[in-house]
Parts: structure tokens; C-alpha cells; sequence
């Protein structure tokens, strides 16, 4: 037999759990205007108010991650993967141990979420991370190899522009420009107007 109570009790849940859907649609409206302080102040409270929700602390840990709080923006992004299982933000999480130079962390992450395979834009972005990796430490030939195979792509999309960006500045960076060039040029040719593609091919000569 249902109670008054209860009945009582779970309307309360669903009033609460509207306002906590409501509270976030704000930060994430602040977030997304770049108010990254303001999305704070206002997700710290909601944390507060619900510690349960997978949500709540997802956009927590961008906000910190977008702030440069890198030890905070890890323990919740990895609390979200916990409660959700989501590896949406294991690229964050990669980057913040990149930030604090913890490559061996950075690099299983990678691993984990390579043997995940979520999305294809999930991965493209962990590649982007795990070859920054190996960049950082010297390893500019290993950071080449890793996003090369993104060059076969006939009809690249986005993710692939990116990594292709992301390469050809690893040529230049190893004194490779002819091949730089060459990439700087493919990436024009499907969106003239990608990053500072024309800039760079100025540059070059």
C-alpha cells in the first residue's frame, strides 16, 4: 500500500531533482558564455546540493579543468566516470596528468579509453592528447606516428582537420616543413578558413 508519506516524500524528490536539472541548465548556459568563475561559484553550491549526480560533477571538473585547477578538475572527472562509466571526458582527464606531468598516468588513460572506443570524436581527442604526451617529453617522431594514420581519411571530417593540424605543427616542429606544408595545404583545401592554417602557410613560404 502506497502511503501519504511516501507519496509526499517522492514528490519532493522529483521537485528537488527539477530544480537541481534547472540549477544546471544555468551553469551550463554560464559555462558555454566563457563565465568560467561565475559557473563555478554557481556548481560548487550544486554539488552541495546533490553529491549524487554524475551531471553535476562533469561540468564541475570542465569548469575546473578550463580554470587550470588541474588535481581538482581530476578527482571530478573521474568521479563522473565512476557514477556514469562515461569515458566522454577520459581526453580531459589525460590532459590534466599531461598538465602536471604525469605521462605515465596521461598514458594509461590513453590505453583505457583506446580499448574502450567510445565515439570516434572521443578517441580522435585522446590521440590528440597522447601525442602531445610524447611531444613533451621529446618523443616528436612517436607523437608524428601516432596521428599519421589520420592522413588516409578521403572525406575528413572536423576531428580529423584537428589532427591534422596538430601534426603538421609537429613537422615544423622537427624541422620537417616541406611536410608541414603539405598538411597546411590539405587542411585548406577542405576549410580555407580552419585555425591559422593561411597564417601558417605564409609563414612557411
Amino acid at each position: 500500500m502506497v502511503t501519504g508519506r511516501t507519496v509526499g516524500r517522492s514528490a519532493d524528490e522529483v521537485a528537488e531533482a527539477g530544480r537541481v536539472t534547472a540549477k544546471l541548465a544555468d551553469a551550463a548556459r554560464v559555462y558555454s558564455a566563457d563565465r568560467y568563475q561565475d559557473a563555478l561559484r554557481m556548481l560548487r553550491k550544486l554539488s552541495t546540493q546533490a553529491p549524487g549526480s554524475a551531471a553535476v560533477k562533469e561540468l564541475l571538473g570542465l569548469t575546473l579543468y578550463r580554470l587550470a585547477r588541474w588535481p581538482l578538475a581530476l578527482r571530478e572527472l573521474q568521479e563522473h566516470h565512476e557514477m556514469s562509466g562515461s569515458y566522454d571526458q577520459f581526453p580531459v582527464i589525460a590532459d590534466c596528468y599531461r598538465a602536471m606531468h604525469r605521462y605515465v598516468e596521461a598514458e594509461a588513460t590513453w590505453s583505457e579509453l583506446r580499448q574502450a572506443s567510445p565515439s570516434p570524436e572521443v578517441v580522435a581527442e585522446g590521440r590528440l592528447v597522447a601525442a602531445g604526451c610524447l611531444a613533451d617529453q621529446g618523443d616528436l617522431r612517436g607523437a608524428v606516428k601516432l596521428l599519421e594514420s589520420t592522413l588516409r581519411r578521403t572525406r575528413p571530417k572536423p576531428l580529423h582537420l584537428r589532427q591534422w593540424y596538430a601534426l603538421a605543427d609537429l613537422y615544423e616542429r622537427a624541422g620537417e616543413l616541406p611536410r608541414a606544408r603539405d598538411i597546411f595545404i590539405q587542411i585548406a583545401a577542405v576549410d580555407p578558413d580552419a585555425y591559422d592554417v593561411k597564417q601558417r602557410l605564409v609563414a612557411l613560404g
